[in-house]
């Protein structure tokens, strides 16, 4: 059956044959990537295609899927990468395609991001289009940088505006007499370029010149620099401090507050630059950790999960798993495997049997506790040895293991200490390769190219795989940067390649290397 859409306030007809596509403009927040909301997040997790300017937070790229074709159309200060009218057309023509479409812009897309005119064309297009809003650079960049936009002892108002116009205009619509006059706060987007000459033609209007005023740059992220001063003297401070784009102007009295309520550049990691090397599904733990502590934090996966190499004996494994004494996961990854196959065969946990289940590390209990199931031991020490171990000592409350039937499971390329030592103490074991890592070869966010440039303070590893594939790539180490390590293992193996790391994780888990940052920083 035909199926309609609006276009111009007219139902318009499909053809039966013909399959609407869908854009989403989408306001991506200021930078910090915890901003956005929940449902901007789903959508970038479930997009087609992703249309993308010059974000912040270029680390939301790597929650599409794999499938998804990513296209910049970039925009910053006099830098297009592709007209505004090209990129109308290029919405219009991916939806018509049938296309799932996330328009991915910063801040909020109907807050000088030309959203407004994307939506127009869409419209007369005929094209089915929703707004998700963003949360705009204009609120959340003072806020981070303790400058409330309003206050009851200072303003009940405030003024957002641009300093950046169409060039195309032949009058300029930009009202600094009315904004000048105007009570409250200020606040003033994409006008670096112009500040000093906007700046006077405000006191010119009759703006107070000892006005407080500050400026603050990448703001929200890791990078942000904040300088303040008054409307007469910013500029002359923002050259000095070599502040540019993007930035946020705030002009009001709202701006002593800073002094008090300056929260977010007085955090314990707050001008360190972080690299996690962890699979892109298993970087954001520890890139929230970090990043909620101030930290600038550059995703630059360096393995990926993939399936094993023998899938069919992985599989009759999985089948199988009911008929073991003890289920021994040493990863969350296996975890994650292992029971992505169990479900597709067994519709009921309790299919599981009467195993008892023993792992290594919260992250490994704590997955295995998504599926409902509680672990019967876990070693002191998050390692192999640490498990056997734990066996050991655990005799008389578990009773001897001697015949005791055991599947491990287990990435292709794991150390062999869980399979001997269980083996020495009389245990049958079969082994259950769940999962294999390879090189990640995709930098879809850019952060190799991030990294050779600017370098970094601190480098994680939380694996001896991703300390591998990392200097694989070949990248040169920044003087002064610090390899962190989760482990013994990982340490070993970053000792081997000639970088031993100058930060050890004491508990080998995340929080133990997040600990660890933290004391090699001062904190």
């Amino acid at each position: 059956m035909a199926g309609f859409v609006i276009a111009k306030g007219l139902f318009v007809r499909l053809n039966d044959n013909m399959q609407q596509g869908i854009v989403y403009l989408l306001g991506a927040g200021p930078g910090d990537p915890g901003l956005i909301t929940v449902r901007g997040r789903e959508l970038v997790e479930t997009a087609e295609v992703l249309v993308y300017d010059a974000l912040s937070s270029a680390e939301m790229l790597n929650w599409a899927p794999a499938s998804c074709e990513r296209i910049f159309v970039g925009k910053r200060a006099s830098r297009h990468a592709l007209p505004q009218e090209e990129i109308n057309a290029l919405l219009v023509k991916l939806a018509r395609h049938g296309k799932k479409v996330v328009r991915l812009k910063g801040g909020d897309p109907y807050v000088f991001g030309r959203g407004g005119e994307e939506a127009e064309a869409l419209n007369a297009a005929g094209v089915a289009f929703e707004v998700v809003p963003g949360i705009t650079s204009a609120i959340a960049g003072p806020a981070y940088a303790g400058i409330p936009v309003t206050h009851r002892r200072h303003c009940t108002q405030f003024t957002v505006f641009t300093g950046h116009e169409d060039v195309n205009k032949k009058e300029s619509s930009l009202d600094l007499k009315g904004i000048a006059e105007a009570r409250g706060t200020k606040v003033m987007l994409m006008g670096m370029q112009k500040l000093e000459e906007i700046c006077k033609a405000l006191i010119g209007y009759g703006q107070v010149p000892s006005t407080p005023a500050a400026a603050i740059q990448w703001a929200t992220t890791g990078r942000q620099r904040t300088v303040a001063g008054t409307v007469e003297t910013l500029p002359g401070k923002v050259l000095k401090a070599g502040l540019g784009a993007p930035s946020v102007v705030v002009i009001g009295d709202v701006v002593e507050e800073r002094v008090h309520l300056d929260w977010f550049e007085r955090l314990p990691l707050f001008g360190k630059r972080i690299v996690v090397t962890r699979t892109r599904a298993q970087a954001g733990e520890l890139s929230s950790r970090l990043r909620r502590l101030g930290a600038e934090v550059l995703e630059m996966p360096t393995i990926r999960i993939a399936p094993p190499t023998d899938k069919r004996e992985f599989a009759e494994a999985v089948v199988h798993a009911h008929t073991y004494d003890w289920l021994v996961f040493s990863s969350p990854n296996g975890v994650e495997r292992f029971f992505q196959a169990f479900f597709a065969v067994y519709k009921d946990i309790r299919s599981i049997g009467g195993a008892r289940i023993a792992a290594i590390g919260p992250g490994t209990e704590a997955k295995l506790r998504e599926y409902g199931l509680a672990v019967d031991i876990m070693p002191k020490k998050y390692v192999a040895e640490g498990l056997v171990k734990a066996f050991k000592d655990a005799r008389e409350e578990i009773g001897t293991i001697e015949h005791s039937t055991f599947l491990w499971v287990r990435g292709e390329d794991a150390r062999r200490v869980i399979y001997d030592g269980l083996i020495s103490m009389g245990a049958i074991v079969d082994e259950c390769v769940a999962y294999k890592t390879e090189p990640e070869t995709d930098d879809v966010a850019g952060a190799q190219a991030v990294f050779r440039e600017t370098g970094a303070d601190i480098v994680t590893f939380t694996s001896s795989s991703t300390a591998e594939n990392f200097f694989k790539l070949g990248l040169p180490w920044p003087a002064g940067c610090k390899a962190a390590s989760i482990g013994p293992v990982t340490t070993d193996t970053l000792k081997g390649l000639g970088h031993l790391p100058a930060i050890k994780a004491r508990e080998h888990d995340i929080n133990g290397l997040v600990e660890a940052i933290l004391k090699a920083c001062g904190k």
